[in-house]
């Protein structure tokens, strides 16, 4: 009798365990739907690349078709305008420069809520204005889809290594569907509310790192007025307690280290690479390369602070 049991148990469990197995297999599938994908650029296109690599088709296009080569050459599908892509994808995620960029992509003649099915999840990833965001939200309820917010920070490199931060505005219902597809390209992914709370978890972000970018670069300033080699200031701020992001990885002395990414992203601010050898500018008071410390980097404006001639 007990014989029997055993084989009638191992049978059931058998059978259950190939009815899960091909539930998993379903719902794997099904997850793998096309994405649509809208704005290839320096961000856009290694978090479109990242959703590839876990599997995800990809619907995608770019005012500057020459930006879709490179996704199209690993199996991405190209097509003509945001419309094009909502007619195909009923998940898209946007990653684009600017507020107009959004409102084009979106709202324009060819636009993505011109053709929108009902039903579809649309994931903004650009760092726009919260109140758009929130007319994007109504604007997409209108049509039957569901817009969220999901800016990001961590830069070029952390979108290569799918290591990115997303913060995210949107219905919380909705909140899973759009986790799984931003934990493809980020390392954190964090729910902030309603629709805009992402943006504003942005901009608060962006705040402190323009204070400690301004922060770095009157220390530098200061360093150097002092006499300090600005290497050796970089070096010693980044094993002490004055270590940001804006010094260990956003530097801006582009001579430190070879050239930091802050001054390859904020050309004519405080740093001007435009020479190719690198020169003060932004006001009168800038010199020219020539004028350099004896470190070899170039000697700060004739003032006592870096930010003051650019907030004049």
């Amino acid at each position: 009798m007990a014989a029997v049991f055993r084989v009638t148990r191992n049978a059931l469990l058998k059978r259950k365990n190939n009815i899960d197995t091909a539930c998993g297999l379903s719902r794997s599938m099904a997850s793998k739907t096309p994405v649509g994908f809208i704005g290839l650029g320096n961000m856009g296109s290694p978090m479109a690349k990242n959703l590839l690599k876990n599997g995800y088709p990809i619907i995608a296009t770019d005012l500057f078709p020459e930006s879709c080569k490179e996704l199209q050459d690993i199996g991405a599908q190209v097509v003509d305008s945001p419309g094009e892509v909502a007619e195909r994808a009923d998940r898209i995620i946007t990653m684009l420069p600017s507020t107009p960029n959004v409102l084009e992509v979106y709202t324009g003649p060819n636009g993505i809520l011109k053709k929108v099915k009902k039903g579809t999840l649309l994931i903004d990833s650009s760092t726009i204005d919260p109140a758009v965001s929130k007319e994007m939200a109504v604007a997409a309820e209108k049509m039957g889809a569901v817009f969220m917010d999901a800016p990001v920070t961590g830069g070029v490199g952390a979108a290569s290594l799918a290591k990115l931060s997303f913060m995210v505005g949107g219905v919380e219902e909705e909140y899973q569907a759009a986790q799984e597809l931003l934990t493809c390209m980020g390392a954190n992914v964090v729910y902030c509310g309603q629709v805009g709370t992402g943006q504003a978890a942005k901009i608060c972000n962006n705040m402190l790192l323009a204070i400690g970018m301004i922060g770095t670069a009157e220390t530098m300033n200061l360093g150097i007025r002092l006499g300090l080699d600005p290497k050796l200031l970089t070096k010693i701020l980044n094993m002490s307690s004055g270590r940001c992001w804006s010094s260990d990885t956003l530097q801006s002395c582009p001579r430190c280290h070879g050239g930091g990414s802050f001054s390859q992203q904020l050309p004519g601010w405080l740093w001007d690479h435009s020479d190719g050898k690198g020169s003060w500018s932004g006001s009168e008071h800038c010199h020219q390369h020539e004028d350099t410390h004896p470190s070899g980097f170039p000697r700060p404006p004739d003032l006592p602070s870096y930010v003051l001639p650019w907030l004049r």
